[in-house]
């Protein structure tokens, strides 16, 4: 029934990619995506695509650039090969937190993202999500933007038990805290922080009451960890009993593991939109959870064009 669908995918995230072709029972396109000896990267497709619904699986994770510059390849090469369409599934949008101009002169990179993958001929893109919802408007190409929630209520409904309070760690973050809440009907709080620079941020003064409960700081991505180590000590600090934390993406760059080992979380539970690295592999305080059974059946609906705003739950 699916023999006109392909999957393939970049260097990004290969496992996802393996997993959601697992579910969908299909195989994983052959392509050869590698490098040249100067950098350049080097893309071949190794079976016929022609009159193809294609689907390339590729996270914009680090290396950022080089995933970016993978995926663009990809979908150019498709194109050229007569696909038919070429749906992006980006689990990890990156660049999606430069998004509007914060300064002077600032470039809005989401943006550029968006226009690079329109021109190299996407034809929609499915995200995972992203961390501005705004984003979608920067392209004028449908996108679908999927929630992690399902899966992360699921996990902490099974593994977590009454009195829990579900933490934002900022302001911006308060809708999304709220709806989570509201499915695990959990009470909730909101650390009120300022940011001094990028990747710092000071915890001021925590809006709720977390006494006694257990917290759960909920976030869309965990990067260096400042924040969220941060925002654990002052619920401690103010009587809350364990906290842990959970997010989509969990991008764990620069002192990250080295912050939530040295601190009180008792875990981080997230998804494998982006795939661990390095000290992030062997740090026993993080569960991944996968969103391959989400993906696969968005990406079976839009084959069969059906609708998928049941999945934006």
């Amino acid at each position: 029934m699916l023999e006109r669908m392909r999957i393939f995918s970049g260097n990004a995230n290969l496992p996802l990619a393996g997993r959601i072709c697992e579910r969908l029972g299909v195989a994983l396109g052959k392509a050869n995506v590698s490098t040249f000896s100067d950098g350049e990267t080097r893309v071949e497709i190794d079976e016929n695509v022609r009159g193809m619904d294609v689907f390339i699986i590729q996270s914009t994770c680090p290396p950022v650039n080089v995933s970016i510059m993978e995926l663009l390849i990809l979908i150019d090469a498709m194109k050229r090969a007569s696909a038919d369409r070429v749906t992006a599934v980006i689990p990890y949008y990156g660049y999606a937190r430069q998004d509007r101009k914060a300064s002077p002169r600032a470039p809005i990179t989401a943006k550029l993202v968006a226009d690079l993958l329109t021109q190299a001929g996407a034809s929609r893109i499915l995200a995972m999500d992203l961390h501005a919802g705004q984003i979608q408007g920067f392209f004028n190409i449908p996108v679908d933007n999927l929630y992690a929630t399902s899966v992360l209520v699921d996990h902490i409904r099974r593994n977590y038990q009454d009195n829990l309070v579900i933490v934002s760690p900022d302001t911006g973050g308060v809708v999304r805290a709220r709806a989570f809440a509201m499915r695990l009907g959990a009470a909730l709080a909101i650390i009120d922080k300022r940011r001094d620079a990028p990747n710092e941020s000071q915890v001021m003064n925590v809006i709720g009451d977390v006494r006694g409960k257990k917290a759960i700081i909920l976030d869309d991505m965990i990067d260096t960890a400042g924040t969220v180590v941060q925002a654990a000590q002052a619920l401690l600090d103010n009587g809350a009993v364990e906290v842990s934390a959970c997010c989509t993406h969990p991008v764990l760059s620069g002192p990250a593991i080295a912050r939530i080992m040295a601190s009180n979380l008792k875990e981080i539970i997230a998804t494998d939109t982006i795939p661990l690295r390095g000290d992030s592999m062997s740090c026993d305080r993080i569960r991944i959870l996968t969103i391959a059974g989400l993906l696969s059946e968005a990406i079976r609906r839009i084959y069969y064009n059906e609708s998928v705003s049941s999945l934006f739950i």
